[in-house]
Order: structure tokens, then C-alpha cells, then sequence
């Protein structure tokens, strides 16, 4: 790169960072809430809740009741809590419900921040230029590709969608969701904390500090006031000539 690169600080970076957290979680959850409604979830979640209500009043336990505290009932507790949940599952309407809830939970949550992605960090950086979200305009940082180019739409998709989409967002988050509902072991923390790693090391090994999304759509977050950004790589190289030609004259005088 034959131009000075203008880094934005890394407190503007953070700040940019938490305004577009913090509205790509209300756009994400609109979503969800559209798609909740058009799904039905309302309704086999109704389902479900009603179903444990009625059994356990039927069978005079909480079947809600935890690992721990199952554990530390007595026999004849236990004995309880197991027949009523034979019978809750015995229920084919509640077992359905409950299928589709946990299958709705996924999809809504992965299509809720597909569709916030979509919109406020591909979109919106397409509308307003130079890459940047609401959070970049207001704290007047940029985007552009490392070699000194503006951004264009297949960049912005792959920063957007690879890389903060499906590796820094919706992994860990189905990660999350399985160790909360129990169906992986110690390698989903493990995932995280590698995930976490990764993201430490490539902000670190960078000479641009950039992170997972920006390394994959070779990116980089720069100050929208100073640095000067190229249309095409046809421009960048015209301007490359004219400054190497600038340098021979001035050896030559």
C-alpha cells in the first residue's frame, strides 16, 4: 500500500461496535417476533406449558424440577416424577408441541439474525457508503478492502454473512443452546473458548487488528475523515503510477 493507512482508534471501534449490537438486537428480535407469529410458536409453546401443568398437577409433582433436585428425591419421589413424565411423553400432542418448539427456537433464532445481518450489515452499509453501519456513521469510521479499495457487494455479503453471521454469531449460539439444553458435553465450552482464542490471535497477529469477518472479506475498519479511499483498482493503480512517477522526477532534479 503506497498511502498511509488511517486505522480507526479501537475506542471508536469498540463504541461503533456496542451501538450496532445493540441495534442489530432490536432488529433481530422484530424479527423473531414476525416469524414467531407466522410460525405458530405462540401456540405449541401454549401447548407445551399447559401439557407439564396438567401432569404434574395429575401426578402431584413439578415437572420442571432440576438435575439436582431430581436427584436428591427420594425413591418413591423419584418413582413419581418419572411416571408423570412417561405419561406426558405417552401424549402425542404434547410430544409434537414440543418438537416443533425446539425446531421453531432454532429456526426462528437463526433466521431472526439472518434477516438482522441481512439488513443492518449488508444492506444498510450498501445504502450508505464505504461499508459503514449506523454505528460507523456516527463515530465516523469506515470500511475498505486492505489493498485501498472501496468495498463492494460480494465483500460486504462475505464479512456480513460468513463471517459475523455464521462463525462469530450462530455458532456459539447453537453451541449455547445445546449446553442449555443439554445435548453436548464439555466440547461445546470448548468450541467457545477456541472461537474466542481465534479472534484474540488474529486481532493481535494482524498489522490491522481486524477480527474473524474482517480477515475473510480482507477488510479493514479505517477513519472515514482522513483516509482516502479508491473507487476501483484501476484508480488505486493511476494513482500508484503517478506517484512513482512523481519520485522519479524528483531524483532526476
Amino acid at each position: 500500500m503506497d498511502f498511509d493507512l488511517q486505522k480507526a482508534s479501537m475506542w471508536k471501534r469498540i463504541s461503533a461496535f456496542l451501538f450496532d449490537f445493540i441495534m442489530l438486537g432490536i432488529v433481530a428480535v422484530l424479527f423473531a417476533w414476525a416469524l414467531s407469529a407466522l410460525t405458530g410458536y405462540d401456540g405449541y409453546s401454549r401447548t407445551v406449558t399447559e401439557s407439564y401443568a396438567k401432569y404434574g398437577e395429575e401426578y402431584g409433582v413439578d415437572l420442571r424440577i432440576s438435575r439436582a433436585d431430581y436427584e436428591a428425591l427420594t425413591e418413591a419421589e423419584a418413582r413419581q416424577v418419572d411416571a408423570a413424565f412417561a405419561a406426558l411423553n405417552a401424549d402425542k400432542a404434547a410430544l409434537r408441541a414440543n418438537q416443533m418448539m425446539l425446531q421453531l427456537s432454532i429456526l426462528i433464532i437463526s433466521l431472526g439474525f439472518f434477516f438482522a445481518y441481512l439488513t443492518m450489515e449488508f444492506f444498510l452499509p450498501l445504502k450508505l457508503g464505504t461499508g459503514q453501519t449506523l454505528g460507523k456513521k456516527i463515530f465516523s469510521i469506515g470500511l475498505m478492502k486492505t489493498e485501498g479499495t472501496k468495498v463492494n457487494p460480494a465483500t460486504l455479503f462475505i464479512r456480513a454473512i460468513l463471517g459475523k453471521y455464521a462463525i462469530e454469531t450462530m455458532v456459539p449460539v447453537l453451541i449455547v443452546l445445546m449446553i442449555y439444553w443439554g445435548t453436548i458435553g464439555v466440547v461445546g465450552p470448548a468450541v467457545l473458548f477456541l472461537i474466542l482464542v481465534m479472534e484474540l490471535i488474529v486481532m493481535i497477529a494482524t498489522k490491522t487488528n481486524s477480527l474473524i469477518h474482517d480477515l475473510l472479506a480482507g477488510t479493514v475498519v479505517i477513519d472515514a475523515a482522513s483516509q482516502r479511499i479508491f473507487d476501483t483498482p484501476e484508480e488505486l493503480a493511476a494513482y500508484k503510477a503517478k506517484i512513482a512517477a512523481e519520485l522519479a522526477a524528483r531524483e532526476n532534479d
